[in-house]
């Protein structure tokens, strides 16, 4: 881990270069939200909107929150259904804490389009 973040006080996705981490100060357990993802559709290429939250208890790593919203972003003009990007995303933040997958949950809730809501949960 760099001793320096790249996204954290940088403005703009140019500053991303991956989901950044800090050493774990002592916490026992994290929950970030975020309702500013969103996704299109890989069959109709509609937008979909979501709120994530990612939940994990941290080891020795937490994951820095500008990278994130940065990270997120990155989805915007990506065909994927919610099932799959929850999975995504869950993995990601696991391979950056150095965690399991099975210690990192997302659940993603997609806005209504259409009159249907979905929650997926890994």
């Amino acid at each position: 881990m760099s001793d320096e973040f790249v996204a954290l006080g940088h403005a703009g996705s140019d500053a991303y270069v991956g989901l950044e981490t800090f050493p774990n100060p002592g916490v026992e357990r994290v929950e970030m939200v975020s309702d500013e993802l969103t996704a299109v559709c890989p069959i109709t290429n509609q937008p979909d909107f979501y709120t994530a939250t990612i939940a994990y208890r941290p080891r020795s790593l937490c994951l820095e929150s500008k990278s994130l919203k940065i990270y997120l972003s990155r989805f915007r003009d990506q065909g994927l259904f919610c099932e799959a990007l929850a999975v995504r995303i869950r993995d990601d933040v696991a391979a950056v804490l150095e965690l399991d997958a099975g210690e990192v949950g997302v659940t993603l809730r997609q806005k209504a389009r259409g009159g249907i809501t979905i929650t997926a949960s890994v």
